[in-house]
Parts: structure tokens; sequence; C-alpha cells
């Protein structure tokens, strides 16, 4: 019988005359042919029906309520019944005449009966007699040729051997059951009496009850008692593996108690050794009082619950942290100035804002009692490659420090920071006690690097756990989530680098002291080639200072013409390049393994190939061109503005090369600026009106922005609109106001380094940025000569001398 089939139950077996019986209403339980079954009789309603069939022959037709809908869905086969209605209930028409063989009255006023099937009967009418109702019906009676067909004998023993088999595996199935269903006689008596003895459902039972063909009802029982043996059958197994858990544990606390035992027969200590080696460890371990009191709570704790408990290891994993944080652990700071500025002087070249200000550190820890040294908290903010994180290295070093560095790029859990609760699966202390932990001293150097790269999410802001940290006010108590101890960090000095400013949080940044780190000029790359990267790529490529000589037009060679950047990794990979082709050459013979190699402009260019960038180079394109200085992450650079009228226009102003809003606003300005004083040019009017204007900045492909070419963009429309070219070899920068005023910019160093490298020799600044020159190197301020306004006539003075009013 397969799933999709669809079982049509009639009831209709050979025709017999019509007969009659009290009609029983009830649900369940289902009432089998030569069945015993006790049934409640509650309600009024029932008790009269009872009383007239006691009365007269004690029959009741007894006709099953159908399931509804959900409940035949469970069945294993889909089937379609005949039904009729009574009392707002659908009932099956086919049934069962039971004869009530007794009747008992209980205290509380219920009555129960025992009912003996008789026969299964087919509904024909409902008739009220005396308001009771009686059912007309038709006895189905048993297909005797049915009954000795072979299959249905065969089918009879596979049925039987099934109901053995279950019945050997459930205790409760009197042995009277099974003799009386091996007595049985035909099979359709023997699949009724199965039917009544098994728990199954009540749509199932109803449907063994409606079934009027034997095969089918064997075949429809086949399939239950199949589902309730693999049932009992994986009862069984997973009731075998518990138990046989259960002996093992058993089995492992009887040997350690026999253990334990014999340990102390032979004096041996029997205690755990997880315990013994935590006490050892506590006795060498020097605490605070708040964690020696944690420590002693969690071993007593720990000593009471057993090995094989997950809260073992939970307890065990929290004493570990708690004893391997140093608390009580300081290395003795150097605080000789001299010799410290000796170390920071040897790492790096220049930064000597950085330098003074932890020498300045140094020298107050001098001054003041041991226990009151708090320690700064820095952020090292500039370019790529400038030596930010290489320097904390350096500043550990000069202090006699340990040094641990966390990259926080990316990181976007706040539990990072402060821990995970010791609840979570796996739980561990934050990046900070981890690496505590990892530097063995409570007054570490502690490198947060790249922390303008935080991230956050649903899991938290870890900017915002920082702020806890960076507080020289707060941090002596810095709680994580996982210790629950309060942790000092007062004394750790944080170093934190960063390449913007922009997206830090305000909070957090108010908590740091900002250094900034320009990037190097040209002069101070030569140097730190000459005394950290040729050294050290040298070691790298197997080359000795003998075999290879670097010339310094060589180095100036990579610096101008094949790297650009603000700092000096670019240009440690292309010297390392360099020697690695100059170590080639030599193992192929074709430099001699004892001449010495010197590494010129022309070698320099024969190995790398041709030069990767051009120097930008001032030029004199006569009216309407000016030259302006602008600010990249890479360094300086000049920026060239060209303007020129279009005749035949209406006054348009067109702006290309890339700008941005700031800088297309600031061009507006300046036209705005010139229109209002034309006449002081002897311009007309009709002039503005008759032509378009447009103003490009290359290069069209580089993206520019910023306020800080308000004064070229001026003076480039003033050479446009009076025929006369700037003086040659002046660049200038400077943002600009519609009454003429000229602002203060940043980037000052960067621009004027690149100014000169391009061959200006005179610069326009705004009188605002004087103080900015005193961060010029000195070799660059010699060859240059600056000019400071205030007004755009004062910068038309210096730029058109020849200019009146």
């Amino acid at each position: 019988m397969a799933d999709s089939s669809v079982i049509s139950v009639n009831g209709i077996g050979v025709s017999q005359p019509e007969a009659t019986a009290v009609f029983f209403p009830m649900r369940d339980p289902v009432v089998f042919p030569f069945g015993l079954t006790p049934l409640l009789v509650d309600g009024e309603d029932k008790l009269a029906i009872l009383r007239r069939a006691m009365a007269s022959d004690r029959l009741l037709a007894i006709f099953p309520e159908m399931p509804d809908d959900e409940e035949l869905g469970t069945l294993p086969v889909k089937v379609s019944l005949k039904i009729f209605t009574y009392a707002e209930k659908r009932r099956s028409m086919v049934g069962v005449l039971a004869r009530v063989v007794k009747e008992l009255k209980f205290p509380d006023g219920s009555v129960r009966i025992v009912v003996r099937g008789v026969k299964r009967i087919s509904f024909s009418k409902l008739e009220l007699a005396d308001g009771v109702p009686v059912a007309r019906f038709r006895g189905i009676p048993e297909n005797r040729e049915e009954n000795e067909n072979e299959e249905v004998i065969a089918r009879q023993k596979s049925v039987l051997m099934l109901f053995q088999e279950l019945a050997g595996m459930m205790p409760g199935l009197p042995d009277e059951l099974q003799v009386a269903v091996l007595n049985a006689g035909s099979p359709a008596r023997m699949a009724d009496m199965i039917a009544d003895s098994m728990s199954f459902s009540y749509p199932e039972k109803l449907l063994l009850l409606v079934l009027s063909e034997v095969r089918a009802r064997q075949e429809f029982l086949a399939i239950l008692l199949n589902r309730e043996l693999e049932v009992m059958k994986l009862s069984m197994k997973i009731q075998s593996e518990v138990s046989q858990a259960m002996s093992q544990q058993q089995r492992e606390f009887y040997l350690r108690e026999q253990l334990r035992t014999i340990q102390e027969e032979l004096g041996e200590d029997s205690r755990n050794p997880d315990i013994i080696e935590l006490e050892k460890r506590i006795g060498e371990t020097e605490l605070p009082d708040k964690v020696s009191e944690v420590v002693a709570k969690e071993m007593a704790r720990l000593e009471v619950i057993p090995q094989a408990a997950p809260e073992y290891h939970i307890s065990y994993t929290y004493i570990t942290w708690l004893l391997d944080v140093p608390w009580l652990k300081f290395t003795e700071d150097r605080l000789d100035c001299l010799e410290a500025a000796k170390v920071l002087d040897a790492d790096h070249y220049g930064l000597e804002d950085v330098k003074e200000r932890i020498l300045e550190f140094l020298a107050v820890l001098q001054l003041r009692k041991n226990d009151d040294r708090k320690a700064p908290i820095l952020c090292l903010v500039g370019p790529p490659g400038v030596g930010k994180t290489s320097l904390g290295q350096s500043i550990a070093r000069a202090m006699n420090r340990n040094f641990v560095r966390v990259s926080l790029g990316g990181v976007r859990d706040e539990a990072e920071i402060r821990g995970h609760r010791r609840t979570y699966v796996g739980a561990m202390p934050g990046r900070i006690v981890q690496n505590l932990k990892k530097a063995g001293t409570a007054n570490p150097v502690f490198m947060l690097d790249e922390i303008d790269k935080l991230a956050n999410d649903f899991r938290g802001d870890p900017a915002s756990a920082l702020l806890e940290v960076l507080d020289p006010a707060q941090n002596y108590a810095f709680n994580d989530h996982y210790l629950e101890v309060d942790c000092d960090l007062s004394k750790v000095f944080f170093i934190a680098t960063a390449n913007l400013l922009d997206t830090i949080p305000g909070p957090l940044r108010d908590r740091m002291e900002i250094i900034r780190l320009p990037g190097y000029t040209s002069f101070e790359k030569r140097e730190i080639a000459r005394r950290y990267l040729v050294p050290r790529q040298l070691k790298a490529s197997g080359l000795t200072a003998k075999q290879v000589r670097f010339h310094l037009s060589g180095v100036d060679e990579l610096i101008d013409y094949y790297t650009r950047e603000a700092g000096v990794r670019d240009l440690e990979r292309t010297v390392g390049q360099v020697q690695r082709k100059i170590a080639r050459r030599i193992v192929e013979g074709k430099i001699e393994a004892g001449a010495p190699v010197s590494v010129t402009p022309k070698l320099v260019q024969e190995l790398l190939g041709p030069r990767k960038f051009l120097l930008d180079e001032a030029e004199n394109a006569g009216p309407g061109y000016a030259t302006g200085m602008a600010w990249t992450s890479c360094g300086g650079v000049i920026l060239p503005i060209e303007v020129i009228a279009i005749p035949g226009g209406k006054g348009a102003l067109k702006l290309t090369g890339s700008l941005g809003k700031v800088m297309q606003e600031s061009a507006e300005t300046a036209f705005s600026l010139i229109r209002a004083h034309a006449a002081e040019w002897k311009i007309e009017p009709a002039y503005f009106n008759e032509h378009d204007f447009h103003i490009h900045v290359p290069d069209g492909a580089t993206p520019k922005d910023g306020p800080s070419a308000g004064i070229t963009l001026t003076l480039a429309l003033i050479s446009l609109l009076t025929g006369r070219s700037l003086i040659p070899r002046l660049s200038m920068t400077g943002e600009i106001t519609l009454r003429g005023r000229v602002t203060a910019v940043g980037g000052i160093r960067e621009k004027v380094i690149a100014a000169l490298r391009a061959g200006i020799r005179q610069v326009i600044l705004p009188e605002e940025n004087r103080k900015d020159t005193l961060e010029i190197p000195e070799e660059v301020r010699k060859k240059l000569e600056f000019h400071f306004v205030s007004e755009f006539h004062e910068a038309l003075k210096i730029a058109f001398p020849k200019h009146k009013k």
C-alpha cells in the first residue's frame, strides 16, 4: 500500500436485513469486534441512552466520530470515508455493534460500562424513539472465502511475526494476549485483536475498523507494526547508550576512589595536580590585595568542582589569567636624557618634535616620585612610511621598557578591547590585557597602530571602549569584562598612530596629545637612505659596502624620479631592487665578484629602466599663467593654473581639471573680486560681457580641492586681463576673500620644498603663515625669497613690479 494510494471505504458487504439498536454517540476509544472496552458514560443524554439499552437488549450501535482533517493528514495513506452528521458532528458510516457486559457506578456519581464488540455494521438511518436516538443498520459479515485466500493467510503470518517481535520488546503486554492472538482463528479476528491491543493513534484505529477487506486491513496493520518496531528499536538503542555512558562514569568514579585510597596508603599526595601547580604559582607571584582575594575565592571553588565538569576548566582558565597579568612587575626606566637621546638619534633621522617630547617625559620622571609617574598618551599622525610604528620601538628601547603593538585596523567588536564575559563559550580577555601579559610588565610602551581605521557595527564601537583606556583620569582602574578586576594602566606609555585625524572620534582625539609627522624632504630622504636604508638592504641582499657604493647622485635619482611618497617605504624597496639586480649580475659573472660597483644615475636607469616620474618644473608661459602650490599625501607639488578668454561669449566662467567644490568656489570668488576692481586696471565692463573665461588646472585626471589656490587664481586672471606676465620663478599659495584679504592655509613646509625642487626662487605666502616658515629646513630657507602679504594688492606689487594702481 503506497503512501500515495487512496483507500475507498464504503462498508458494503454481503447484503443483510436491517436491524435497529440504540445509537450511542462517542469519539474514543475505538471499539473492535470481540474486544472488551471500558467506556465512560457522561451527561444525561448518554445516561438516558444507556437506560434504554439496558431495559431492552443491552445492545449499542456505535458509529465513531470522525477526526478533523489535520488528524487525518497524519495517516500514512490517503483515505476516502463515507460519513453522516449527528449533533453537528461528522461520524463514520461504518461502526460496530456492541453489547453492554457490565455496568459500574462510582461514588462520585459517574457511570462506567464495559462493552464487547459484536460485529461491524453499516449505517442506514437514524430515528428517535421517546427522545432516544435509534440507528437502523446492516451487518457486515466476514468473507470466509477471503479468510481462506492464500495471500491473506501469508499476510497473517507476516503480521503475527511482527507482533511477536514487538511483544518481546514491550514488557507491558501480557502473555495471555499473545496466546489469544495465536489462537484467534480467522485472519480478520486476529487483525482486530492486534489493532485493539496496540497503542495506535485514534485516526489509525478508526481506519483499521472501517476497512472492510481483510487484506487491506492486514496491509495497513503491517505498516503500523513496522513503524512501532523501528521506534522501539531506536528507543532501546538510545537507552543502551545512556546506560553505557552512566556505567562508564560510575566505573571511572570507583577507579578514582581506589586510586585515592592506594595513594593514601602509600603516603603519596592524591590532590589534583592542577591545584598544586596553581598554589605554587600563587606563592611565587606578587598580587594586589583585591586580586589575591579573588584568586583565593576562585581556588576554594575550584577544589570542590569535579575535573570532568565544564565549570572546572572555566574556573581554572580564569585563575591562570589572573596570575599571568603582570600586576606589580615593572622595568626600571632609563632616566638619563642624554643616553636616551643617543638611542633615538641612532634609530631615526629628524622627527625632532617627537624626540623632544620623549625627553621631556623622561626629565619629568626624574623629578617626580616613583608612585606618581603617569605616562603620557601620544598620537603620531602622518602619511604612510614616515616611521610612526618603528618610532614606538625606538622609544621603548630609549626608555628601557618592553614594547607591544596591537593593530586596530578593521577592529569592529568592542569585546576586542574590553574582553568577553566569562559566561560565553571560549571567552578571553581583551587585547589590552592580552598584550600586557605578552609584555610581561605593567609599564610597557603600548602601541595602538592604525587607530584611525577602527570600525563599528552591531557588536559595539571599539573607539568608545578606548575612551577609558586612553584617559589618564580613568585608566588606573580599567575594567576588563573577563577579569572583572580593576587593572592599573596609568603606568603604560600609550602611543597611537594614525594617517588622518578626521576619522578619529572627537572625544577620543581629545584624550591624546597630537604630534604630527610631516613627510620627509628630499634632503632628509637622502640622509635616511645613506644612514639606514642602504646598509639594511645591503645586508638583506648579501652584499657588502665594499662591493656596492651608492653615490648621492644615485640616491637623488631614486628619490626624484623613481619614487613619489611622503615616507621612505617605496624608497627602501627601490634601493633593495637595485641591489638585487647588482647581486644577480655578480652571480651571473657580468660583474667581477671583487670589483666595486658605483651606483650612479646612469646605472640606476640601466637597472630600473626609464624614469617613472618627472619633476614638476615651473615655466613662464606668458599672460594668463600662474604657478601655485598644493599639498598631497605624498608631499608638496606645484600647481600651474592657465586662464584664457574666449571672444563671443557672455561672461561665463568654465572650470576644468577635476576641481573640488571648495576650489571651484575659490575660482568664482577670484573672478568676482577682479570684476569688482576692473576699473583699477582700465578694463572695460563690456569685456566681461563679450568673452567667456576658461580656467584649467593640469593634470586633468588628478582630483584637486581646497581653498589654497585663491591668490594664484586671482593673479592668473589679472595677468590675462592686463596682458602682463608674472615675474619668472614665482609661486604662491593662500586663500582669497571677496574683500581681497589673503588668509592662511596649511602644508607650508611641503609646499615650499616642492617649489624649490621645481626651480622656484620667490614665494608669496599669507602673512598669517609667517610662523610656519620656522618649520622649513634651513637649507631650503636660504635658497628662497619669501614675500608675506595680507591683501591681494600687496601680491600684485610683487608679481607685477611695474604695476601701479
